[in-house]
């Protein structure tokens, strides 16, 4: 994380202040996928009498990615299986809070039938249930796509329950992530909430004019313009920015909203 702290910049006028997060909004995937990570190591080393050779993270997006790094430090093997090839850059190039450590990386979405362990992060139009139902890992974690239960049309999307149940496996668990009233539980749906939430929070300080983040479709630049190199440019950015009378400590304000956010295993 960043700790850098911003030098205060004068707007239009001297008795205006430009103030910036030192916090970047790559700093908030951080700590959010790392809090989905930890939910599930913690709950990984409390399995008994089981080794695990061959760890599958399906989907190679931010989740994914973050589990991936982590459970490196405690796992060998682990590979990443995503239909999208070019986000093997991303796996690459991503900065992560973690050791560096080289993840495998493949297209080829039949590996999951080879994973003592099978980490489904694929949540809504993800794994199907036909593909759940050929694989028979010793340990199965799936993330639920859904925060909070507050649209009806999204859980009736969600066929969570019928894919973990399709799975035989010894050990089964569910990865639940919520906090702060989202729809969705990605990563992304919760930095997005967490920039506007803490721009809105802002707004209501005394003196303050005006604030703004770093906010673009993030996922069109990873998914359908496929340029990670862009993304990662963009997300190295402070996570908000004021215009104000007064100065204030915008990370203050962000973390309010970041430690709301929880990971637990069900």
């Amino acid at each position: 994380m960043n700790n850098k702290a911003n030098k205060n910049e004068t707007g239009i006028t001297p008795h205006v202040l430009t103030i910036k997060s030192n916090l970047k909004v790559l700093d908030l995937l951080n700590i959010i996928i790392n809090k989905k990570s930890l939910a599930i190591l913690q709950w990984m080393k409390t399995l008994k009498d089981i080794q695990l050779d061959n760890i599958i993270i399906v989907g190679g997006y931010l989740t994914g990615l973050g589990i991936a790094n982590l459970l490196k430090t405690q796992y060998n093997n682990i590979t990443i299986v995503d239909i999208y090839p070019h986000l093997q850059e991303l796996i690459d190039k991503f900065p992560i809070n973690s050791i560096d450590m080289k993840i495998n990386f493949s297209s080829n979405i039949s590996l999951i039938k080879t994973g003592d362990c099978v980490i489904d992060t694929t949540g809504l139009g993800g794994l199907s249930l036909r593909e759940v139902q050929l694989i028979s890992p010793k340990v199965f974690i799936i993330e639920d796509p859904i925060a909070e239960e507050n649209d009806s049309l999204l859980a009736e999307k969600n066929n969570i329950t019928k894919r973990f149940e399709a799975v035989e496996s010894q050990y089964k668990s569910i990865l639940k992530t919520k906090g702060l009233n989202t729809k969705t539980s990605g990563t992304m749906t919760f930095t997005v909430d967490v920039l506007l939430k803490s721009i809105n929070h802002a707004l209501k300080k005394p003196g303050v004019l005006y604030g703004i983040s770093e906010l673009t479709f993030f996922e069109g630049l990873i998914f359908k313009e496929k340029n990670i190199q862009k993304f990662l440019d963009i997300v190295n950015s402070p996570a908000i920015t004021i215009s104000t009378l007064i100065p204030y400590e915008l990370d203050d304000i962000i973390k309010i909203f970041l430690e709301k956010i929880h990971s637990t295993i069900i």
